[in-house]
């Protein structure tokens, strides 16, 4: 089944969309469901006794309660609301990082993190004298037993750890990964940005102590995002933000803080985002992710079927097929990336070209940037033929111009 007839934009537009690891074009499902909060429900959550106010707590709760349920969290009360995962990462790294960390603990990252789940670290172990170490990747784009046995140690008291590369697709074995870190004693969030898009996740098998993503990578508006974290841990941590919602009482000089979720969640919040994350959900559960990954895994083996076919493409993905997701990185040899996705797009075809916010990694791998196609369901092999044909007249725009240098 072709789903694009459900998406507007490339419904309507003459375009081969391939950007979805950046953000994913929107339902109809999730743009009316929006349309009709302000139509019919708009007001603020929370504040009012007036049965207008309460259509929207009740709507903004129940979506809440929805999450929880998609992700098996224990609690509702587990799930807070956020801008995007950028936010939560910080929430964490300042709330619970900087509150807990001390002189020569360790924070152990992967290579692979997006500078979201890197640069807070980085500001949190500048502060707190805490060491920051990272996880390599092998030669097949991989994190090994060995490496990740030799980097948490007794000292480790923060994992962070990206489910699925941005850059590579790579999904990694955050399970074991958990697994072992809890047996040193440390708390691991998982970065599940590029995975719950694709797969259905399950924090109470995970084990996760925190777990955070962004809707706008799964259907869902741009600017809502979520955290969940353990109750006991969520209710031992200070608040990010402060103000109106995350307060129980407030005298001249001192106040106490609401219970969770309220006390993470300070101010008026993207109540469309939320009511659109919650659509969203219901449009993914409808498909069923078995659905999901059947159509992703023919349609993305079949660009790295086609791709591997053009000698002038070095493909960025690790050869294990069972630990790679959608994305795939790649460049024209001796062609910038930003080049070949300025070709591409006179073309139609929408490619991401860049660092992708990793560079650390990239600079591991050895270069500064690279083109990135990225599918979702909607996408279909006749997209990865437009793809493949963009390349080639890209290519020989270049060629002459390749072989003489």
């Amino acid at each position: 089944m072709n789903y694009k007839k459900d998406f507007p934009l490339i419904e309507n537009k003459d375009i081969t969309y391939l950007d979805s690891g950046a953000t994913t074009q929107k339902p109809i499902q999730v743009i009316e469901a929006i349309e009709n909060f302000y139509k019919k429900y708009n007001a603020n959550p929370h504040r009012g006794a007036y049965s207008l106010s309460m259509d929207a707590t009740e709507i903004y709760e129940n979506t809440r309660t929805k999450i929880s349920k998609f992700i098996n969290a224990r609690y509702r009360e587990e799930i807070i609301f956020s801008k995007n995962a950028t936010e939560s990462l910080n929430l964490i790294a300042y709330s619970y990082g900087l509150d807990n960390l001390k002189n020569n603990d360790e924070i152990v990252l992967s290579i692979m993190e997006h500078h979201s789940n890197l640069v807070p670290w980085q500001n949190v172990a500048k502060k707190t004298g805490a060491k920051l170490n990272y996880m390599y990747i092998n030669d097949e784009f991989e994190l090994s037993d060995e490496e990740i046995e030799n980097k948490i140690t007794d000292k480790t008291k923060i994992v962070g750890i990206t489910h699925v590369s941005n850059v590579l697709g790579t999904i990694n074995n955050v399970e074991k990964i958990i697994k072992y870190a809890h047996k040193k004693g440390a708390v691991v969030i998982v970065d599940a940005s590029q995975s719950i898009p694709h797969m259905k996740i399950d924090v109470q098998k995970l084990d996760a102590d925190f777990l955070v993503f962004s809707g706008h990578k799964m259907l869902a508006p741009l600017g809502i995002g979520v955290l969940y974290g353990k109750k006991e841990i969520l209710n031992d941590m200070n608040p990010f933000l402060m103000g109106g919602d995350m307060i129980e009482y407030v005298h001249e000089q001192t106040t106490t803080y609401a219970p969770l979720p309220n006390k993470f969640e300070a101010g008026t919040q993207n109540v469309e985002g939320v009511i659109g994350l919650g659509t969203a959900i219901d449009y993914i559960e409808n498909i069923g992710y078995d659905k999901i990954q059947e159509i992703e895994a023919e349609v993305v083996n079949y660009a790295k079927q086609e791709l591997s076919k053009l000698d002038y493409i070095k493909l960025y993905i690790t050869p294990n097929e069972k630990n790679h997701s959608s994305v795939i990185s790649f460049n024209i040899e001796g062609v910038h990336p930003h080049d070949v996705a300025s070709i591409l797009d006179n073309y139609g075809v929408c490619v991401r070209s860049g660092n992708h916010c990793a560079q650390p990694l990239l600079r591991y791998i050895g270069i500064d940037s690279t083109c990135r196609a990225s599918f979702y369901f909607y996408n279909t092999k006749e997209d990865v033929d437009k793809l493949v044909d963009a390349l080639h007249k890209a290519y020989n725009m270049f060629e002459k111009y390749i072989k003489k240098g």
